[in-house]
């Protein structure tokens, strides 16, 4: 049984190049091909793919609100994101959307295909560079992350007291503590998190908390 695939791209000669290399291969066909977003947005859930390239900028809207949109009505349908872009905000705005793989425009088709067939298979595929900035991200986020678990629960209190607004001499009163207890606790708080100031303290809080 072939894969079904739809293209959503709006650069005409890239979407076209992309059906007549994949409709050579024996596994795997194009049943749609859409150039702007809002054509897609109409007609892909009827369609019901078992893969959609998408491009991640058309023109119209960006390929991320489509598949927000059509994820719940498409479950089964594997979304790639094909994309010049490798912008950190947008990798994972895809990610978090729905979109399994997510492919540089400049891949050898050799790699578009065996990502197909991958993400068609359950795989996530994802360019080399894609791969790294997400990894490194998550690196990232697991090393802050335990920072943030090595503050007290009165360090905690604090921090959550300084995002409200409060002084130190309002803190110390709140909490009962002297003025230099609490610029003590504010000291370990800056040096557990890694910030150097009261901001960066709050910002990566409340980055946290939510």
């Amino acid at each position: 049984m072939s894969i079904s695939i739809a293209i959503v791209e709006d650069e005409k000669n890239y979407n076209n190049a992309l059906k007549k290399i994949i409709d050579y291969q024996t596994d795997m066909k194009v049943i749609a091909q859409f150039f702007d977003g809002n054509a897609a947005l109409k007609n892909l859930s009827e369609i019901s793919p078992d893969v959609v390239m998408m491009d991640i900028q058309l023109q119209d809207m960006l390929g991320i609100e489509i598949i927000t949109k059509l994820k719940k009505d498409l479950p089964s349908t594997q979304f790639i994101m094909c994309t010049s872009f490798e912008d950190d905000e947008m990798i994972f705005n895809s990610l978090k959307a729905g979109a399994m793989g997510y492919l540089v425009k400049g891949e050898s088709m050799d790699k578009i295909l065996s990502s197909i067939r991958d993400v068609y298979n359950g795989g996530a595929p994802m360019s080399f560079s894609i791969a790294r900035k997400v990894l490194t991200h998550f690196e990232k986020k697991t090393i802050e992350v335990k920072y943030f678990e090595e503050l007290t629960k009165r360090e905690t209190e604090i921090v959550e007291l300084l995002s409200q607004g409060l002084l130190y001499k309002e803190i110390a009163d709140k909490i009962f503590v002297s003025i230099d207890t609490v610029k003590k606790h504010v000291g370990n708080i800056y040096r557990k998190l890694q910030v150097n100031n009261k901001v960066e303290a709050i910002n990566k809080f409340n980055h946290f908390k939510n």
